[in-house]
């Protein structure tokens, strides 16, 4: 309990800094890539967040 007192500015300065950031950080977070995928009737869907590649590599030279 005495550390604590002895070093309450530096302990406590680092939530003058850390509870913006993470605030700053939750509203960034929910602007990122949404994605959507509408189908109709009898229809196959593949949706895929990044990068797709069918095959392999001796078809590409």
């Amino acid at each position: 309990m005495e550390w604590i007192f002895k070093n309450k500015d530096w302990l406590f300065s680092g939530v003058a800094i850390a509870i913006p950031l993470a605030v700053i950080g939750w509203f960034f977070s929910g602007r990122g890539n949404k994605q959507a995928q509408k189908s109709g009737d009898n229809s196959t869907n593949i949706q895929v967040g990044g990068n797709l590649k069918i095959g392999n590599k001796a078809d590409d030279q």
